[in-house]
């Protein structure tokens, strides 16, 4: 009984509803073929977006003049002192001046990977001294974000300061792990002797 209510209840409801028409509803913009080039670039983007870890949040401040310096545990203390004096063949170099924080995190990020993937061993970043700020809570903003980035990543054996003639306190020199191939590399040389 209760079915029957239920029908004329819904008769009644759609009474005077005419039917439609056309036979196709269309219901968004027509537009042109999909370009798949630009959307696989755009998702390699977000790939190396969404594996930067690097914070952008907080960081501890150095001075403009200060000197910038790590070793992580294993670095072999004359290996240091060489990076230290400027005395290995810089082999890649990235310039961050004019960056913004977001700008040098993505392009730092980018950099290690790029060194680690040509068997890159030591490179220079030049982030600037960040003196000429007139607001002295904003100075060597880059600098800072730069100590505590490079300290954070893990194909990052050491960094110092570097020498005047490349570019003083306002560059580092970095030290990257060696790759899988070049440890084989130097292991095999070192057999034949």
């Amino acid at each position: 009984m209760q079915e029957d209510d239920d029908f004329s209840l819904f008769a009644q409801e759609v009474q005077g509803i005419r039917p439609l028409k056309k036979t196709e509803v269309y219901l968004g913009k027509k537009q042109g073929g999909v370009d798949f080039v630009e959307r696989q670039k755009a998702a390699l983007i977000g790939k190396v977006e969404d594996r930067n870890y690097l914070s952008k949040d907080f960081v501890e401040r150095v001075d403009p003049d200060d000197m910038l310096e790590y070793k992580k545990d294993g670095v072999q203390d004359g290996v240091f002192k060489r990076l230290r004096q400027g005395k290995y063949g810089i082999e890649s170099r990235l310039d961050l001046h004019r960056r913004t924080v977001e700008q040098s995190r993505r392009e730092v990020f980018q950099f290690v990977e790029d060194c680690m993937q040509h068997d890159i061993r030591v490179g220079i970043i030049v982030h600037g001294k960040g003196d000429r700020t007139p607001d002295p809570q904003d100075q060597a903003t880059i600098k800072s974000f730069i100590n505590k980035w490079l300290r954070d990543l893990d194909d990052v054996m050491a960094f110092h300061s570097a020498q005047r003639h490349h570019g003083g306190l306002g560059a580092v020199y970095v030290l990257f792990r060696k790759s899988e191939k070049a440890r084989l590399e130097n292991w095999e040389r070192h057999q034949k002797r």
